[in-house]
């Protein structure tokens, strides 16, 4: 959004540089800022105040930190698509994200929360992201519990991407 309003795409689109590579660059950044700050948060949790006692297929959270950055990175594409402006594109994003991240499960557990909040809960990427996370770095499960839950996110943001790709505009005309 913010590119389209400041003519930088109108710019790129005169470059040799096809739609994939202005998309490829910001992605590529995103996911390796994903993958520091998994090590960042790995790296303190298992020191010995916090206690995280990492399983043996731990390793197995990296695809998932990496799904559920392109799922989530597709969300806000699909924001940004819609929005005319940068403060209406953050604003759609915080109308997904927000009650994403507070009715997903992942501040707190939703065992006893009522039952229409766990079924909206099933609905939401996050959800499903922290369960397999909580899986395979600490309560010893293994691809079975990634596979899916990776095949879900990469789906959703194939979906959101593709939607997005034809909602795409490379200035505000």
């Amino acid at each position: 959004m913010a590119w389209r309003r400041k003519r930088m795409l109108r710019r790129l689109r005169l470059a040799p540089v096809g739609l994939a590579g202005v998309i490829a660059a910001p992605t590529a950044v995103t996911l390796l800022v994903a993958l520091v700050q998994t090590a960042v948060f790995l790296g303190v949790a298992t020191l010995p105040y916090y206690g995280l006692q990492l399983t043996g297929d731990w390793w197995l959270a990296v695809p998932l930190v990496l799904s559920g950055s392109l799922c989530f990175m597709s969300i806000g594409l699909l924001a940004g698509s819609f929005a005319k402006t940068e403060n209406a594109a953050q604003s759609a994003a915080q109308l997904i994200v927000l009650p994403m991240a507070f009715l997903s499960g992942s501040f707190f557990p939703l065992d006893y929360a009522p039952g229409w909040v766990q079924g909206i809960a099933q609905v939401m990427p996050l959800h499903h992201l922290a369960a397999a996370m909580q899986d395979v770095l600490s309560r010893g499960k293994g691809v079975d519990a990634a596979l899916p839950t990776i095949g879900g996110l990469l789906a959703l943001a194939a979906v959101l991407c593709a939607v997005s790709l034809r909602l795409f505009r490379w200035d505000d005309a």
